[in-house]
């Protein structure tokens, strides 16, 4: 992939010298995350969505959930330290992350929030994340990926 193609995740994850490989698609707004995941030729459960959320103290937060599961917003709530949390408007998903509705990463937002993701993560090998980009993603180490955003992990799916 030449330099100019590459997302700000992946020049994140070039710059802190993490391993990864990068994965692209011919995107369809239609596409469910089971999808994309049929297209990678992978299980659902390896592949990840990014959600962000705001609690009741006005703090944002990150969730990663694997694409076939539902973040349990008590659950999120309480691995935040929150009364409750909610998800923010697809309107502010770009001024505030830096990244458009089915691009959002956990790696490379405009500032750091408090991020977690699904315990399950850590039990594969490599796990896949958006690059940044509708159509782009990125495949790593869960441990890579947990040390590069600074991610926590906790039981956030119902």
């Amino acid at each position: 992939m030449k330099k100019e193609d590459k997302t700000n995740v992946m020049r994140v994850l070039d710059a802190k010298k993490i391993k990864y490989e990068s994965h692209s698609y011919e995107p369809d707004a239609t596409m469910s995350g089971d999808v994309i995941a049929g297209i990678l030729g992978e299980a659902p459960e390896k592949v990840f969505k990014t959600l962000v959320t705001q609690g009741k103290s006005g703090a944002y937060y990150v969730f990663v959930v694997p694409v076939n599961g539902e973040l349990d917003l008590k659950k999120a709530a309480k691995a935040a330290g929150e009364k409750s949390v909610a998800m923010i408007k697809q309107k502010d998903l770009l001024p505030l992350t830096g990244y458009v509705h089915g691009g959002c990463s956990p790696v490379g937002m405009k500032k750091h929030f408090t991020t977690f993701i699904h315990e399950t993560a850590p039990t594969f090998d490599t796990v896949f994340v958006s690059a940044g980009r509708v159509g782009f993603q990125v495949e790593l180490a869960p441990a890579d990926l947990i040390s590069v955003a600074g991610i926590k992990t906790a039981d956030i799916v119902s």
